[in-house]
């Protein structure tokens, strides 16, 4: 904090008006750039459906981690106290931007039917397809997107051309569910 302060020009203890220390401080830019990013991946995905949309978030999603590595670096490890905590929120927002993508695939469908259905166990096997749908999606841009942000690619091949490869990969993975 005493850092922070120093570099805005202040007192660390004038900090203290404005934030309840390191961890408020850590959740409030989490909260930040989980809302950015689904804003981002939000407004990319409407208006499309399939690879489309897929390579609409996959593209959007990168950019952010591309443009606030730092940002979205805090959003990592960082755990809601509760469902009304606003880290919860944006967090869900971003997660329903993906959710909308799958939809295109018929996942998110299977788990919304599923969900009203009166029976337990149809339930139980249709929302893990959506769970593990969207593990998969998250894995595959946040690998990519911060392995390129620390400048971890060092093969000659083009970034972007890899990244369309991604995308394919993905795009074919969940068609074949």
């Amino acid at each position: 904090m005493g850092l922070l302060a120093e570099q805005l020009g202040v007192r660390t203890p004038s900090l203290y008006k404005h934030v309840d220390g390191q961890e408020d401080l850590n959740r409030r830019i989490a909260t930040l750039a989980l809302n950015e990013a689904a804003d981002a991946v939000g407004g990319a995905v409407q208006g499309h459906t399939g690879r489309d949309a897929l390579a609409a978030a996959a593209h959007a999603f990168r950019a952010f981690v591309l443009a606030h590595p730092g940002r979205y670096a805090a959003t990592i490890g960082i755990e809601p106290t509760g469902p009304h905590d606003p880290l919860a929120t944006a967090s869900r927002r971003l997660l329903d931007s993906f959710t909308a993508v799958l939809r295109g695939y018929e996942i998110a469908e299977t788990a919304e039917t599923a969900a009203t259905a009166e029976t337990a166990a149809i339930t139980e096997t249709a929302e893990p397809h959506v769970d593990h749908a969207l593990r998969t999606l998250r894995s595959l841009c946040h690998g990519f997107a911060t392995l390129q942000s620390a400048d971890a690619f060092q093969r000659s091949a083009d970034i972007d051309e890899s990244f369309d490869w991604l995308i394919t990969f993905a795009d074919h993975g969940l068609r074949a569910m």
